[in-house]
């Protein structure tokens, strides 16, 4: 097993600093007043009182540089200080009269200390060499008089403290540093995992919400604020904030098995279909059960889509089992009206019936010609787009082929606004809204006029675009089938441009809808998707 790596404890190392310095003082101070004439500096008195101020000194000087914050030691700066300690110390003992004196035991907390700041092999190091200084020590003493088995017996029995201590201190040190070291990377693996899920939750098409039994949002992920349109000023939601989802929620919890309808709030453009689950949750402490409400906030287009796709496959396979028996009788019915046209004979009255017949053939085939295209229309393309970029080359290319005004405003304080969609979707949707818009304006008063409006929402930060027109508007009684296929208020129209437009929308995640403007214009407004939306 490779060793973990071993962080000094600061901290601690401040603490012994502190015991150093109060130790040498303690030492000073006694045989300053003469408190204990008879052990410190029995032998040598000049040698205790130069060592004891030389040590306070360099005790002193040490602690103050271990305040600095920006000063971290290393092993062997740490084992220089602590060889310092023993040799203070043996000094005191020499100068004291021997290990009689009793402080020799003071090296105990010197090699200690070794043991818990210093790796195993330099704390070993330490313990012989302290061993080595007290060997020494006693040997010197016993030269005038010879040996005497009770100081070497005491020697004996203080060296092997010595080694006890460093191992046994130096164990449990790298047990607890093991620990802390395996507390810290489950700490950061946790952490991991969390963010970890809430990128996850962040980047979910489904709306997350959490409520506690009070009302108050405890998680809310953004795309059910997109989807819900939540006050983006609120620093501590609650659902209050939403009265509808607020109903919905005491509703469920009234009846819990009955299924929540789709909710669409007055402060949102989109359809939702919520349901909801509990999360209970047991306080050990108090032997609670605290329940929270998970909430699943789903767009309803993506169903309506799904749904939708499955209806245009069956359409594509009708279509393209019945276009060639409906176009072959077309062209002969248009071919024949073409040549009874050309007849001199034809009287005025012929001659019209021949151009309605003409002109009904060939809406039919325009009929035909939609129908196909949204049976066989190909998966969406997404690509990063600058609209402001985009719309200006649109207008350019528009207005090369066609006499018309376009303007182009832009509401927002950003130059380059960026959204994620297909590119030949949007030409599609756009082309159709401003042929629409310029039909109705000239109509109207007499010039094709379209203003473009450019900007982001204040509220969920999406891009959106308002195509407005000079036209007359939309009676109320139509708005709620505008989108519908084949519904038109026009004669000469397939009722499929504004429907195919909305499938295109809603196929790249954004949303097509009417809307006066302030000045009662006619206003389609599109709400583009995020430029990080995933498809």
């Amino acid at each position: 097993m490779t060793p973990p790596s071993i962080d000094i404890n600061y901290p601690l190392l401040r603490v012994y600093s502190y015991y150093r310095l109060a130790l040498s003082s303690l030492l000073l101070l006694m045989f300053s007043a003469d408190l204990a004439p008879n052990i410190l500096g029995r032998d040598h008195s000049s040698l205790f009182i130069n060592t004891a101020t030389g040590y306070t000194a360099v005790n002193m000087l040490i602690l103050i540089v271990l305040w600095r914050k920006h000063f971290e030691p290393s092993s062997q700066q740490i084992f220089t200080l602590l060889l310092f300690d023993v040799v203070a110390l043996t000094l005191f003992v020499h100068a004291s009269g021997g290990l009689d004196s009793g402080l020799g035991f003071l090296l105990l907390v010197a090699v200690a200390a070794g043991g818990i700041f210093l790796r195993t092999q330099l704390s070993s190091a330490l313990a012989a060499f302290t061993t080595l200084l007290v060997f020494a020590e006693a040997l010197y003493s016993s030269v005038p008089e010879g040996p005497d088995n009770r100081s070497l017996f005491t020697t004996g029995v203080l060296g092997a403290l010595i080694f006890a201590c460093a191992l046994a201190f130096n164990y449990l040190s790298t047990k607890l540093r093991l620990s802390a070291i395996e507390a810290a990377n489950q700490a950061a693996h946790a952490a991991h995992l969390e963010q970890l899920a809430h990128l996850i939750i962040e980047r979910m098409q489904t709306g997350i919400l959490v409520a506690n039994q009070a009302g108050q949002v405890e998680l809310i992920n953004h795309s059910a604020e997109n989807l819900l349109n939540w006050p983006k000023a609120k620093q501590a939601p609650h659902l209050s904030d939403i009265p509808e989802l607020e109903e919905r929620l005491q509703l469920w919890q009234q009846h819990p098995d009955s299924r929540s309808p789709s909710l669409k709030t007055e402060s949102s453009p989109h359809e939702v279909r919520l349901r909801f689950a509990n999360l209970a949750m047991e306080t050990n402490a108090v032997k609670q059960t605290h329940s929270d409400t998970l909430i699943f906030v789903e767009d309803t287009r993506s169903l309506h889509r799904e749904a939708q796709h499955l209806k245009l496959a069956s359409l594509g396979r009708l279509t393209a089992s019945i276009a060639h028996e409906i176009r072959n009788p077309l062209g002969a019915i248009s071919h024949a009206s073409q040549l009874l046209a050309e007849s001199p004979d034809l009287n005025h009255a012929d001659q019209r019936l021949t151009e309605i017949i003409e002109t009904n053939t060939e809406r039919v085939n325009q009929i035909i010609e939609n129908v196909l295209q949204l049976s066989r229309r190909r998966p969406t393309q997404p690509e990063q787009l600058d609209l402001q970029a985009w719309l200006q080359q649109f207008i350019h290319d528009y207005q090369e082929n066609n006499d018309c005004h376009l303007e182009l405003l832009n509401k927002s304080n950003s130059e380059s606004i960026q959204t994620k969609i297909d590119t030949s979707h949007l030409s599609q949707v756009i082309t159709n809204l401003t042929d629409n818009g310029l039909r109705h304006s000239q109509q109207s008063i007499g010039e094709p006029r379209i203003t473009y409006e450019l900007g982001i929402n204040p509220q969920n930060q999406l891009p959106y675009l308002h195509v407005i027109d000079e036209g007359e508007g939309i009676a109320e009684d139509s708005l709620a089938h505008i989108f519908e296929p084949f519904f038109t208020t026009e004669a000469t129209g397939s009722g499929l441009g504004l429907y195919l437009s909305k499938e295109l929308c809603e196929a790249n995640h954004a949303n097509l809808n009417f809307q006066r403007t302030d000045d009662n214009k006619s206003c389609f407004r599109i709400d583009f998707a995020h430029p990080d939306r995933m498809f």
